[in-house]
């Protein structure tokens, strides 16, 4: 019974796909003429390819000048999406980047051709607002404006040398065919596709995955050294006290300090142990700053000094201890702002002298104050000038032009890298509609070739 069952159910199967295939085919079942295409139909489109570009604009961008975008960014592996318009009532201007942003749900740069208008945003962790900014106006110029092509492959171009994260996995499986037979040969195929779109997609997330554990580990083991250095010098503090809890004139308040001072060493090696973020290091360097205010203030305990304020460590070198006053200090080539600092620091610059401030290695043989050495040193940093101090600290140096950017969180202080507020997400993952939308806020789309509806606004393109 079940051997003639199971040839009657195939031959059956076989007949609903080829009546399936012939409804899709036949005149006399052709759809009516397609509505208008939305920002959703644009969205939708660019969930499986990098470049949208809508019937109703492709005198703006042909096939093959859509292909060649689409194999720029795909070869790039960068999360830029591309959508050509045209400026009708179906694409308004306001909200049109945030809206096609949330409808395709996946992060990364964003660049609209509307009509004669260009506009572009990012999500900050896979691109800073400022970057974008500053890319948009670049192809703002008369040599572009009335060339569609010519625009858009000037953004893409320094978008993916400047994008963060992969393309998304969905762009793997590749958009529908093309062509009148495409519905029969999409029904016959439609297992094997299902199975290689699937192994694709996994081997992309497996790629993108080991990429963002080995710039973890890179930027883990150059913050390795310099806490070690950190911990290092605390320990070598805690043995040249010469306090013991038993000694005479010692009290439970004194000992209490001490307690905290020890806890606090405890605590940093523990924490520099677990981490596996360069995040976690912000947690090692606050125990340590925590560790050392209460060295100071056991020290004015056994002096009969007033107790210190808690005030942020030295800026020249969080390893001097709590600062004691805020100088004027200016940064060679920035501008002046006043710094915490410690003691011995106060005194060289009223001296006219240089502070004697802390290096790091930058990586080609070289040392230079932690200030100029780059974004990797923030999470370091932020432990000891934690509550917003440290970007106004470091205004126009190099760390402090990163830590004034959403980006800075998002890939050093905020968890994993790609992480941060609007959900832990990296360039080229779903986030579907929770993402950060300051990125979004869209400069306008000018007429005739003109951009930013006048200007940057707030912190918007």
């Amino acid at each position: 019974m079940r051997k003639r069952l199971f040839p009657a159910l195939l031959a059956g199967l076989l007949l609903i796909i080829a009546a399936a295939a012939l409804a899709l085919t036949s005149p006399a079942s052709a759809a009516p003429a397609a509505p208008a295409a939305t920002i959703q139909d644009a969205a939708q489109a660019l969930r499986d390819d990098p470049v949208y570009v809508d019937p109703g604009a492709r005198d703006q961008l042909s096939v093959a000048d859509e292909k060649a975008l689409e194999n720029k960014i795909t070869d790039a592996d960068k999360p830029v999406f591309v959508a050509v318009l045209p400026d009708t009532p179906a694409f308004p201007e306001e909200g049109l980047l945030q809206t096609l942003r949330s409808d395709t749900g996946i992060t990364g740069v964003y660049a609209i051709r509307l009509g004669d208008g260009f506009d572009a945003g990012a999500d900050p962790q896979v691109m800073p607002t400022r970057a974008v900014e500053n890319l948009t106006a670049s192809v703002e110029n008369p040599a572009t404006a009335g060339n569609a092509d010519a625009q858009l492959t000037a953004f893409v171009d320094r978008a993916v040398e400047q994008a963060r994260g992969s393309a998304p996995a969905s762009w793997s499986a590749g958009g529908a065919a093309d062509g009148p037979g495409a519905p029969v040969s999409g029904l016959i195929t439609l297992g094997a596709l299902v199975a290689a779109g699937g192994a694709g997609a996994y081997a992309i997330s497996r790629r993108n995955k080991r990429r963002k554990e080995e710039e973890e580990r890179a930027a883990l083991d150059k913050l390795r050294v310099v806490v070690d250095e950190d911990i290092t010098a605390y320990g070598e503090t805690l043995e040249r006290l010469d306090f013991h809890p038993a000694e005479p004139g010692a009290d439970d308040t004194m000992r209490a300090d001490y307690e905290r001072a020890l806890d606090s060493y405890e605590s940093a090696k523990s924490k520099m142990d677990r981490a596996g973020h360069p995040s976690d290091v912000r947690g090692v360097t606050q125990s340590l700053e925590d560790g050392r205010y209460s060295l100071a203030v056991l020290e004015a305990r056994r002096t009969g000094a007033e107790i210190p304020a808690r005030r942020p460590p030295c800026f020249f070198d969080p390893r001097h201890g709590p600062s004691v006053a805020d100088v004027l200090w200016t940064p060679s080539g920035g501008t002046s702002r006043e710094v915490p600092v410690c003691g011995a620091d106060e005194v060289r610059l009223s001296q006219g002298e240089d502070p004697m401030s802390r290096t790091v290695d930058v990586g080609d043989g070289n040392r230079r104050p932690y200030w100029e050495a780059g974004p990797a040193y923030g999470p370091w940093a932020g432990g000891y000038f934690g509550g917003g101090l440290l970007p106004g600290l470091l205004v126009g140096t190099m760390l402090g032009s990163m830590l004034a950017t959403p980006a800075y969180a998002s890939e050093y202080g905020g968890g994993d890298f790609g992480g941060g507020e609007g959900g832990d997400w990296g360039g080229g993952d779903f986030s579907g509609s929770d993402f950060d939308s300051s990125g979004f806020g869209g400069g306008g789309f000018g007429d005739g070739g003109g951009f930013g509806g006048g200007g940057f606004d707030g912190g918007g393109f």
